[in-house]
């Protein structure tokens, strides 16, 4: 069955109703955000008046400082209330806006001509269909139209305001200044060639991890043999549940899925055709039939979906699997001139799974851009959203992306504050304190961080700069649970790299795991995909196993893993201990002994995981 976001709470309020705080709505404007436009972005002139948007707007939460103080206790190993995750309802009372919030919000609204409106669960975001005039008159801006270096395209505005009284009670509204684009981590399909073993790789010496273990492609018998799930009988899969994220009208081919099934994992080829599809806000639901000839001209809009369908389903079955795809467009006809996808599908994400009561305990999500193209205020809020998803007993796991410190091209490395300073560029949601980050790693005995230089791949195609990404946040702090590793990691750096990265923010990635040469199927064609979107799922299908075993001894799944894993977890996983980070013409952050910025704690050890968690 696929479900449709709803609208919640809907409201259609007369401008007659009687609120108990004052009209203020006509105090003076005032500048709320102001964002540079990123570059590769250029302006191509006003939106249409007509053009449509699904407004976003985030109130200011009631006590979202509370809420972080529960996360931490019951994701603290050491905490007498660990494991006690909250519950639904409880939740949204932690975050749920003040009645002054709401009714000063409301009359805004009303008096603005806005009348219909619906609620997130919590009521901490308002969501409004609106065109683009009214929204100029709003929000007192104007919106253009810019068009990304690819071609694609957003309607958007680089600052907007709001009268003066309402700054401290909404935190974010959006679509205004955010230009991040969600893009897929993976990169270079190849289809399956005969090729010569590349210079430098070393195959494993253990016989069992050899036979398995291919540099192309690898594949899921590897994966299974390689971390020491192979072996791991689950008990409770109808308990225990995994979801994976779609973006950007990506969605997975069943066929493609059952065919990758039928070859690597033969008996969970049935799964291909009724895992769950979960469609929201006009999400592509998974399709039942292979590519037809045009959705194959059009281009790439199954990638990364089928990748993680075709990953989780493999490493995880019997287990239930849930595929949420999120859409874009509002709606409405657009015109050919303007685009079609104007939302945040994040955000929109996010509210939705956080209104429903029965949701997946681990979800991975391999979609993220630079840090820097969306503005603090909206990151800082998503982050937090993701907050309540880790109360909720859910883990989140995102990849930590494909360009290491800052992507191939060292122009493109500079500060979006206008004095376009040198700088590394992190990624959102990679650098949010409240997710998992994953890198990548290839080769098998030892394992390496992954990367790969521009040149010749094993199909005799030109193949781009792949590096796992790495990173520093500009925008949130070191979280507490990386206050042990981090500040060593750093003073052990002797100053390397002063100035383009922030030595005080929260570094990325926490874990790591294989992301080069995945076997995969495409278009009913065999080949292989790379990317840190590979090793999310991959990582992802890991911790849902570990939670199979919890839960059969009736505990707690591992809900918000951090603190969790930088105070006991670490130790059931291999430390990577060869490569360093690439990007921005530099070769950066060495990986090290214990956490570093590329590999983080490093692989997972399946048996050893399982025997730290006997111990809770």
């Amino acid at each position: 069955m696929f479900y449709r976001i709803s609208t919640l709470c809907s409201l259609a309020i007369g401008v007659q109703t009687v609120f108990g705080t004052p009209i203020r709505s006509r105090s003076a404007y005032s500048v709320k955000e102001v964002h540079q436009v990123p570059q590769k972005w250029k302006n191509l002139g006003r939106a249409p008046e007509d053009h449509k948007l699904h407004m976003q707007l985030g109130l200011k939460q009631g006590n979202f400082e509370e809420l972080d103080r529960h996360l931490y206790e019951v994701s603290d190993p050491d905490h007498e209330r660990y494991g006690q995750h909250l519950s639904f309802e409880h939740i949204n009372e932690l975050v749920a806006p003040k009645e002054e919030t709401l009714d000063l919000v409301h009359e805004w609204l009303l008096t603005n001509g806005v009348k219909e409106f619906s609620y997130s669960e919590a009521k901490d975001w308002i969501n409004i269909y609106i065109d683009v005039s009214s929204a100029e008159s709003l929000l007192d801006t104007k919106y253009s139209v810019f068009q990304h270096e690819d071609g694609s395209t957003l309607v958007r505005t680089s600052e907007w305001s709001l009268p003066e009284h309402l700054h401290e009670h909404i935190d974010t509204i959006q679509p205004t200044t955010s230009f991040m684009r969600t893009k897929t981590q993976s990169v270079d399909y190849v289809q399956f060639k005969d090729h010569p073993t590349p210079p430098g790789y070393k195959p494993p010496t253990n016989e069992t991890i050899a036979k398995v273990c291919k540099f192309f492609p690898v594949t899921i018998e590897c994966f299974r043999t390689l971390y020491g799930t192979i072996n791991y009988v689950q008990k409770v899969p109808g308990l225990n549940k995994i979801g994976f994220n779609n973006y950007l009208n990506q969605t997975p081919i069943r066929p493609d899925v059952a065919k990758f099934l039928s070859e690597w994992r033969p008996e969970a080829e049935h799964t291909a055709y009724t895992f769950k599809s979960v469609s929201i806000d006009g999400g592509l639901p998974a399709q039942d039939t292979p590519l037809t000839p045009a959705q194959v001209k059009a281009g790439d809009h199954w990638g990364e979906a089928n990748l993680d369908a075709q990953t989780i389903l493999g490493m995880t079955y019997p287990q239930p699997v849930t595929s949420y795809s999120t859409g874009g467009s509002p709606p409405f006809t657009p015109d050919i001139n303007t685009p079609t996808d104007t939302n945040e599908p994040y955000l929109t994400w996010v509210n939705f799974v956080m209104g429903q009561k029965d949701v997946p305990q681990v979800i991975s999500s391999s979609y993220g851009d630079d840090e820097q193209t969306v503005p603090k205020a909206y990151a800082q809020r998503v982050c937090q959203q993701f907050a309540q998803l880790g109360a909720r007993g859910i883990s989140l796991l995102v990849s930590s992306g494909d360009g290491g410190v800052g992507g191939s091209d060292p122009a493109a490395c500079v500060s979006n504050d206008g004095k376009n300073t040198t700088t590394f560029l992190p990624a959102f949601p990679a650098s949010c304190p409240y997710v998992t980050t994953v890198g990548a790693t290839q080769q098998f005995e030892p394992e390496v961080s992954a990367y790969r230089q521009p040149g010749i791949g094993p199909d005799g195609r030109q193949h781009g700069f792949y590096a796992s990404g790495s990173g520093f946040s500009y925008y949130f702090p070191r979280p507490s649970y990386q206050d042990a590793v981090v500040p060593a990691y750093v003073k052990n750096l002797k100053g390397a790299w002063d100035g383009l990265y922030n030595k005080n923010g929260r570094g990325y990635p926490d874990l790591s795991a294989q992301g080069l040469y995945f076997a995969y199927v495409g278009n009913l064609t065999d080949g292989s995909i790379s990317g840190t979107s590979a090793s999310c799922p991959l990582m992802s299908s890991i911790i849902s196993l570990a939670n199979d075993a919890l839960i059969s001894h009736r505990k707690a799944p591992l809900g918000f893993l951090n603190p969790w894993l930088y105070k006991v977890g670490y130790k059931g996983f291999t430390d990577i201990l060869s490569g360093d980070a690439q990007g921005c013409g530099v070769s950066a952050f060495p990986v090290t002994k214990g956490w570093d910025p590329i590999t983080g704690f490093g692989t997972p050890v399946f048996p050893e995981i399982l025997e730290i968690l006997e111990c809770r």
